[in-house]
């Protein structure tokens, strides 16, 4: 009959093994993702460049390098390092479709859409967890408050009591659809 201490070592090494297994496929989704996402950044980048060539007075080379806008703002930042297409968040103007905003922006926005559009109040960032179904623990909830705040600052959310999250006037006067 085998030990009690055996049985529990076979055990611990079977879910070690399952966990080094789910670490290795999960690292290969994370790289997989992240290809992705930066090929639909180029793709959203592209589309931009052809619709400023296109539209009417051609939108110059010229033009462009004198007055950059707050959407190159971020790129030159940090000149030769690639920000990560989920971090980069323009900041808001007439006319900015969520789209270019990351699905986790995006979610974002759409709940407080949702509360605005039914005439709730904000909401904080552990309300905002339970929405998304998340378990509402200091790191889920502390990611979510550094993508609102980075919101905020970028002019999407509006923080009129510390830590309550609401539309800022501009993107809730569109409904969303901007």
């Amino acid at each position: 009959m085998p030990s009690v201490v055996g049985l529990l070592e076979q055990h611990e090494l079977a879910a070690r093994r399952r966990v080094d297994g789910l670490r290795e496929e999960a690292d290969r989704i994370q790289a997989e993702l992240a290809a992705a996402e930066q090929e639909w950044q180029e793709w959203v980048i592209a589309r931009r460049r052809v619709g400023t060539v296109l539209a009417p007075g051609g939108g110059s080379v010229a033009d462009e390098e004198a007055a950059p806008g707050p959407r190159d703002a971020d790129a030159r930042s940090a000149p030769g390092q690639a920000a990560k297409a989920k971090s980069q968040v323009p900041v808001w103007r007439e006319g900015l479709a969520w789209s270019v905003l990351s699905v986790d922006y995006q979610r974002i926005l759409q709940a407080l859409a949702d509360r605005h559009r039914l005439h709730q109040g904000p909401l904080t960032c552990q309300e905002l967890a339970v929405v998304f179904g998340l378990v509402a623990v200091p790191a889920k909830v502390e990611a979510l408050r550094s993508k609102a705040k980075r919101l905020v600052a970028r002019g999407w959310l509006a923080e009129r009591q510390p830590g309550r999250f609401t539309l800022a006037q501009g993107p809730a006067g569109q409904g969303g659809a901007s």
